[in-house]
């Protein structure tokens, strides 16, 4: 798989990702990383990087870790996160890295979807400073549909 080709191609997909500044690190196996820099214009009212930024950041990582996963199967299917939860561990400041990892095997994924049209997944998100630091956790819950035949 050529995880380079899809990490070019992935972060051109959503335009709110480039507004924000985030930086696609990593896109693997069930895994990605993603940046999200140090921006004045991305802090809250206490000086530290506001919640929405790092929502977005730990949402767009675990799209990249979904993508790398199912990168054969995506030209007909539809993935979309359908629920995620977010817990904020401590005030994040500076540049912060979002890593999501699936919840279970790529292939076992994959195999439900080809069998049975859809797939549910989970991927687990860590968000840490640049001292390392857990900043905050996230889980995405994702669905992926095959399309109808046309």
């Amino acid at each position: 798989m050529d995880y380079e080709a899809i990490k070019a191609g992935l972060a051109k997909v959503v335009p709110m990702n480039t507004h924000l500044g985030l930086e696609l690190l990593e896109v693997g196996d069930g895994r990605g990383a993603v940046r999200l820099p140090n921006d004045a214009r991305m802090l809250n009212h206490v000086g530290s990087q506001h919640a929405a930024g790092l929502f977005a950041a730990g949402e767009f990582a675990s799209g990249a870790a979904m993508t790398g996963a199912l990168a054969a199967h995506l030209a007909n299917a539809t993935p979309l996160a359908a629920a995620a939860s977010i817990t904020y561990k401590k005030l994040a400041r500076g540049p912060v890295t979002a890593t999501a990892r699936l919840s279970e095997a790529a292939a076992a994924i994959a195999e439900r979807l080809t069998t049975d049209g859809r797939a549910e997944f989970a991927a687990e998100i860590e968000m840490t400073d640049e001292q390392g630091q857990t900043v905050a956790t996230m889980t995405v819950q994702w669905h992926v549909r095959k399309r109808a035949s046309e």
